[in-house]
């Protein structure tokens, strides 16, 4: 019977977690340990002419001080993981070679005694640059006569992608109406709790590199370093313990990744890293910063024909992915029949730090220039947005849906299931939607802007290419499963148990969940992409029915019954004609190690009651969802106040409606912060002006009401468990819903925005624009 699956349970992590006894890299601690710091560039672009350590290395307490010499002509470059034939790459070196491309880029390390005695080393360090001008902004870097990023390369673009479907200049030219707008998506970081940390141990007898990292992909990073050190697999082992968030930042490959093992071998010793918060700041990569030109051609009845955009996404100085811009592209037509439609992305180098993911994923960008042209396309009609989007959804009867797309997977993009009306139905009604219109203008009377903004998407999830699981049961009838992900608070260990205890029948609190450790599983992907109850969950559940199967197989020859009458619940396997008749697992375990000596497995059994599977999915699940809020914004200060937030949510099959509710309430908390707070602020120089918390603003508690959650299950087919992806879906749409709720309060004064975030400052200057040019 199952007890689990779909059930509110608790989080089996957060006890732990909250009683302070969960284990983070800086917690850890190894005698002899010494401490490694970088030295980061102060410019955006300059070449480097002198370089002098000299002093540095007579500070007592030093060991070590490594430069781009220390490597020769062969000075290794960071992998580039996802290759594409659109962009022609250039990949950053592990220090910089001759020339810094942007500020924060690592130019030197020092490994000393003491964190304290590293950063005084630093300040010893004599570096002569050559200043050049930087290129920070994104369209001005695509001018042929802009300075290069690169002086080695002939231009500043990186490469350009384009897909198509239909035919839409044909469908413009037919159109009632067509509209246009140029929309801005602002760079902002992931900020996780946690910074970037690494711990390594070298034993130079076995040849043995030990790695505790704070990592969303640990597998990731040991690929890697086998390739980068030329070391056999076995002799590296990655672990993540307890990470303090991850958003996209902590999946990426960084120059400490190598440099911090590679200075333990060459040093000896334990070496330590931990990035502070301006560090992380000026060198962990960030996202967002894509400028779009986009275009709607729709007929009278609002029937929307085709939606062209030609957008620029910044790549910052070096090569990381066309994933962003490629998951951009291709998630923009969100949840509407758009039966002509063409992407053409640009991606561009400047001199800010390279860009890669960050919660949501090129997707945030996607939706607010759907939104921004349904909204626009919503008033040349005199509708109400809502209507206009119900008029032009993909109907659940038409999955699946083909949009005539590749999908970043480089499979084609077909939506498998989902009820797009059902979602925005749901979050309309909780909100109030239509009784708030009924007293909006009495509002704008007694002088209360309030208004509603509402956003829809379709988020890809479950990527592959795979992951795996090992599922054990011990002999002390435990069960123990090991798995590729590396959690940063998602809920793993709760959600792996629950789909263990259903299939094995054993409790909650017998079951270890063990992630992040390549020494316990081969191959693993990791965590991102909102992918690893797709991926992991079903590899688990794979795993755990051929348990099953062999647990029955060999208790059905001890207890002389046919498997087809046996059971396992609470740790026992009982014949159903005859409860007198069981056994416990942990005895099937026993007999199936070849501890009962004389005992023989049945004909086929191999020893051991464990199975590895690993879950490779055909394509792309895809979520959707609705978000609609109500604010109120005081057109004197500019401050806005979000009075209601809701969300439709449809993951599929909800396996925990307590996890799935804390995923998408945190990442609404993160769009919301994208929205009016978050911003990396760069000046024209490439100087980072907001580099902390003092300028850095994040969403806190007063910033975030309380936010409704709804369900839809759509399962999807895909998958065994019908499951797909919750990790990124609150974020997604949130920063839209609450721009065009901020739109809709200010609606008398007729201001619209086309650029995130809404600062205060932003929103009173278009107020006070607006009144000057009215006269108010």
């Amino acid at each position: 019977m199952k007890r689990y699956l779909g059930a509110r349970v608790r989080r089996k992590e957060d006890m732990s977690l909250l009683q302070g006894r969960g284990t983070f890299v800086d917690d850890l601690q190894i005698d002899g340990t010494v401490h490694a710091a970088f030295l980061r560039s102060p410019h955006a672009r300059a070449r480097i002419v002198h370089f002098d350590a000299s002093e540095a290395l007579q500070l007592p307490g030093v060991l070590a001080v490594v430069s781009e010499r220390d490597f020769g002509a062969q000075i290794p470059v960071l992998p580039f993981s996802v290759p594409h034939p659109a962009l022609k790459p250039i990949l950053e070196p592990v220090l910089a070679r001759g020339e810094v491309c942007y500020v924060g880029e690592t130019v030197a390390a020092v490994v000393a005694e003491s964190r304290y005695i590293a950063e005084d080393a630093l300040d010893l360090i004599r570096v002569e640059y050559e200043p050049l001008d930087p290129v920070t902004d994104i369209e001005q870097a695509m001018d042929p006569k802009a300075p290069r990023i690169h002086e080695r390369a002939p231009e500043n673009i990186a490469g350009v992608l384009e897909q198509n479907v239909g035919n839409p200049d044909r469908a413009f030219r037919e159109a009632d109406h067509v509209i246009r707008e140029r929309v801005f998506v602002h760079r902002a970081a992931g900020q996780p709790m946690e910074t970037r940390a690494m711990l390594v141990t070298f034993d130079s007898k076995l040849g043995q590199l030990n790695i505790w990292t704070t990592s969303q992909g640990p597998h990731r990073i040991h690929r890697a370093l086998v390739s980068m050190l030329k070391m056999p697999d076995h002799k590296i082992r990655v672990i993540t313990p307890n990470v303090g968030g991850g958003f996209g930042v902590k999946g990426q490959f960084h120059a400490e990744n190598y440099l911090v093992p590679w200075l333990a071998m060459k040093l000896q010793k334990t070496v330590k890293f931990t990035e502070d918060r301006r560090e992380h700041c000026l060198a962990a990569r960030q996202e967002r910063d894509q400028v779009h030109y986009a275009e709607m051609a729709f007929k009278a009845d609002g029937t929307i024909l085709a939606v062209r955009v030609r957008f620029i996404h910044d790549m910052g100085a070096y090569s990381t992915s066309m994933v962003v811009p490629w998951i951009t592209g291709a998630t923009l037509p969100g949840p509407y029949r758009i039966p002509n439609y063409h992407f053409k992305a640009t991606v561009v180098y400047t001199n800010k730090v390279p860009t890669s993911v960050v919660r949501g994923a090129g997707r945030p960008q996607a939706v607010f220039t759907m939104e921004r042209l349904i909204e626009k396309a919503a008033k040349v009609l005199k509708m109400d947005s809502t209507r206009l989007r119900y008029k032009n959804f993909v109907q659940p009867e038409q999955m699946p849906y083909k949009l005539g797309l590749i999908y970043r997977d480089n499979h084609p993009m077909i939506y498998d299931s989902g009820d797009y009306p059902k979602c925005l139905r749901q979050a309309l009604r909780r909100i109030g939607y239509s009784e708030f219109r009924k007293r909006q203008q009495t509002l704008f009377r007694n002088g209360k802007y309030q208004g509603v903004g509402v956003a829809c998407y379709v988020e890809g999830t479950g990527l592959g290419p795979y992951e795996g699981a090992t599922v054990r049961v011990t002999m002390a009838g435990r069960v123990e499963v090991f798995t590729g992900t590396a959690p940063q608070g998602q809920g793993h260990d709760t959600m792996i148990s629950q789909i263990t205890a259903d299939e094995l029948g054993v409790n909650l609190d017998d079951i270890s969940v063990i992630c992040g450790d390549t020494a316990t599983i081969p191959y693993g992907i990791g965590t991102f992409a909102s992918r690893a109850t797709v991926t992991a969950g079903n590899a688990v559940f794979a795993a755990c029915r051929k348990v099953r199967e062999k647990t029955l197989a060999i208790a059905a020859n001890m207890l002389k019954a046919p498997v087809r009458s046996l059971d396992i619940k609470d740790g026992w396997i009982y014949s159903s004609r005859t409860r007198s008749k069981k056994v416990a697992l942990a005895e099937v375990a026993r007999i199936a190690s070849g501890a009962v000596s004389g005992f023989v497995l049945p004909k086929g059994i191999q020893p051991g009651l464990e199975a590895t599977v690993f879950f490779p999915p055909t394509r792309a699940t895809h979520s959707n969802g609705a978000h609609a809020c109500i604010v109120e914004v005081d057109p004197e200060t500019g401050g806005v106040k979000i009075l209601k937030y809701a969300v439709s949510h449809d993951c599929g099959r909800v396996l925990n409606p307590l996890i799935v509710e804390g995923q998408v309430v945190g990442g609404v908390a993160h769009g919301i912060g994208n929205a009016l707070l978050e911003e990396v602020i760069y000046d024209d120089n490439g100087q980072v002006l907001n580099a902390s918390f003092m300028d850095y603003l994040l969403p806190g508690p007063s910033d975030v009401p309380r936010i409704e959650v709804d369900h839809v299950e759509s399962p999807t087919k895909l998958n065994p468990l019908g499951v797909k992806g919750a990790g990124e879906g609150g974020t997604i749409p949130a920063s839209t819903a609450v721009l065009l709720a901020v739109e809709d309060a200010l609606s008398p004064f007729k201001v619209q925005f086309n650029s995130l975030p809404l600062s205060p400052e932003r929103i009173w200057k278009a107020v006070a624009g607006a009144a000057r040019e009215t006269g108010g």
